[in-house]
């Protein structure tokens, strides 16, 4: 009949299950299901949030501590926060599928889980390109691959129109502030850096081989950034340089006044709300380019000879 082999048949013979469900997680793992997940567990917010996103929010029975976005996973029982959580209760709530976070939760706790005989699937976004694979990946294993797919491919355009408009632009050296006490900041395996990079900016602490290193004043005097980012909780623009440690006053970034606030949720959670995030950090760093680019303006005028 006609109609019968039009993209809409296709996309949907694409997206039908085969049992059984055979994918390999972050850990290089091989984890398999024989039917739709029904009963999932969340182990961090991010994940719990990906789940909602992937058109599977009311497959969840238990999330982390924390997961508080979208409204929705308020009400869904807390299983304690991603180092602590209560193996006991995630038991009792019987899952077909735990979706663990790799960098978040304690291996032993995940190891536990999977000795207790739980099906854990381990993820971890690097890249701004693996949410989209998390989405169907999740969407694959609780039977909603449609939903899960219509959001990947927007998050997907909404990426690729990001990257077209910001990655090549002229460079801008920054330093991501995770915290101030110590000073911790990411290296270029943390998806922040992925971030800074499509925005044209270059991580100035991206060689460092830990993943949330530690730094002192001295390392971030030295390494002299034109731009820092907070994503410190509860801190807003005007009030970030006060939260540095003294001696900090000929860092570039700080006496040029290109300190930026961007909420934790929309940089450090392994979300689509990234890509907000996303737009927050290029635009503050088009205003470092723009300043300089009047700075330099300046510049020439004062130095070109009178009457010219």
């Amino acid at each position: 009949m006609a109609g019968e082999d039009g993209p809409e048949t296709f996309l949907m013979s694409a997206l039908a299950p085969a049992f059984p469900l055979e994918l390999v997680d972050d850990r290089g793992r091989s984890i398999s299901l024989d039917h739709f997940a029904a009963r999932i567990v969340s182990l961090s917010p991010n994940i719990t949030e990906l789940v909602f996103a992937a058109g599977a929010g009311d497959k969840l029975v238990g999330v982390s501590r924390y997961s508080d976005y979208p409204e929705t996973a308020k009400s869904v029982p807390d299983v304690g926060d991603a180092s602590n959580l209560d193996l006991e209760r995630i038991i009792a709530l019987k899952p077909d599928l735990v979706i663990a976070w790799v960098s978040g939760n304690a291996r032993s706790n995940v190891e536990k889980l999977e000795k207790l005989g739980l099906t854990v699937f381990a993820t971890e976004a690097t890249r701004l390109e693996d949410i989209p694979r998390l989405l169907r990946i999740t969407g694959k294993f609780a039977g909603t691959s449609r939903q899960a797919e219509a959001a990947a491919r927007v998050y997907e355009e909404e990426l690729r129109q990001i990257r077209q408009s910001y990655s090549a632009r002229r460079k801008v050296s920054v330093f991501q502030l995770i915290w101030h006490q110590p000073l911790i900041t990411v290296n270029e395996n943390h998806v922040i850096s992925d971030i800074i990079r499509i925005c044209g900016g270059v991580n100035v602490f991206g060689s460092v081989p830990s993943l949330t290193p530690v730094i002192s004043p001295e390392n971030l005097l030295a390494a002299d950034p034109q731009a820092i980012i907070s994503s410190m909780p509860s801190e807003a623009d005007d009030t970030l340089a006060q939260s540095l440690p003294r001696g900090l006053l000929h860092v570039s970034a700080i006496s040029n006044g290109h300190i930026f606030f961007v909420p934790p949720d929309l940089i450090q959670r392994q979300t689509i709300r990234l890509l907000r995030g996303a737009k927050m950090v290029c635009q503050q760093l088009e205003r470092v380019r723009t300043s300089q680019e009047n700075e330099a303006s300046r510049n020439l005028s004062r130095a070109a000879p009178a009457g010219l």
